[in-house]
């Protein structure tokens, strides 16, 4: 794939003006409000992952309209301290899967929540549990159009309110400092993690891989490919419902996210990516904090020859490297 987006000297100096509802903000108070619980964990059990030096629990929390959401939570063996937590969000398509699977953050000495996907993980990995009770909401059957046409039905609007409880419920769970809480995602993960950012003012940090749902109306000039290809494919049929699905698409902007939030953030992304163009986490960075006043501290990582898997593993370790500097050692 070459490279089809904005020059990189052009990307860094990308910072396009808002594009907002001009109720954002009292649309997302009252989606969370309505969806806020006292005691937001449902049921904590234990999980046999088949691993000795990490220890796994299978997690129901309070989500969207206070619907059972899945996850699991996983931390070193034997580990007695209070640790920083990490909660993680999911690709499009893919649910939480088996709880042996995702151990880097364990392993480096976090406390790790990995969030299922409501509605999905039939696409690959290794399967969810989350049914999503609104999906019959007008729209397509993938969870990119689910709703589209009412901001209120939208799927986006559930699974982002999953991903701000889900950081209410790794605080309520044994073992974590409630202080130093991450936010970490990669494609749809890294729009969920950019819009916990902003919606939880109090977050430790925020790592942020090629963001879905970030430059949403450029996005969808430049690609066919991916979530956006199904948007594309819902109003080549559905002519006329463009001014509808961009009105939806505005509350769940990531760039709009970015712009409130509070916690220091550190981004990556590939520049031949054609599934999430690198224009929307570049606009994201750049525009990052803005309204909150409080210059937290970002910086953005682009791999030239690199697509949607951006950096990979390489890229972990940069994210390890620059978390120890943020919140120090884990266990610390």
């Amino acid at each position: 794939m070459p490279a089809f987006d904005l020059p990189l000297d052009e990307l860094q100096r990308h910072r396009p003006e808002p594009d907002e509802p001009v109720d954002f903000d009292a649309f997302w108070q009252a989606t969370l409000k309505s969806s806020a619980h006292p005691e937001p964990l449902i049921r904590v059990r234990p999980a046999d992952s088949g691993l000795r030096l990490v220890e796994s629990w299978d997690v129901t929390f309070r989500g969207y309209a206070g619907e059972p959401v899945r996850a699991w939570y996983t931390r070193p063996a034997d580990e007695g301290e209070l640790l920083p937590a990490v909660v993680e969000f999911a690709g499009y398509g893919r649910g939480r899967g088996l709880p042996h699977e995702r151990l880097t953050w364990a392993n480096a000495g976090y406390a790790h929540l990995l969030m299922d996907n409501r509605g999905q993980g039939d696409q690959y990995g290794s399967g969810g549990a989350t049914p999503d009770p609104h999906a019959a909401a007008p729209g397509g059957p993938g969870p990119a159009v689910r709703g589209l046409l009412d901001p209120h039905d939208y799927h986006y609007r559930r699974l982002i309110t999953d991903a701000v409880c889900a950081v209410a419920a790794l605080r309520a769970l044994p073992g974590v400092d409630r202080d130093r809480i991450v936010a970490v995602g990669n494609s749809q993960g890294g729009g969920l993690a950019l819009a916990v950012a902003g919606l939880v003012p109090d977050l430790a940090a925020a790592l942020v891989t090629a963001p879905l749902l970030c430059g949403i109306r450029r996005a969808l000039d430049l690609t066919d490919a991916g979530p956006y290809g199904e948007i594309a494919a819902y109003l080549a049929v559905h002519r006329g419902a463009e001014g509808a699905a961009y009105r939806t698409l505005g509350y769940v902007e990531g760039i709009s996210f970015a712009r409130r939030a509070h916690a220091p953030a550190h981004f990556g992304v590939g520049l031949r990516d054609m599934v999430c163009p690198p224009s929307g986490a570049y606009a994201a960075c750049h525009r990052y904090g803005e309204l909150t006043g409080a210059n937290p501290g970002r910086e953005i990582h682009a791999y030239p020859f690199n697509g949607h898997e951006h950096g990979d593993a390489v890229h972990v370790r940069r994210q390890m490297a620059w978390l120890r500097g943020v919140l120090g050692s884990a266990g610390a």
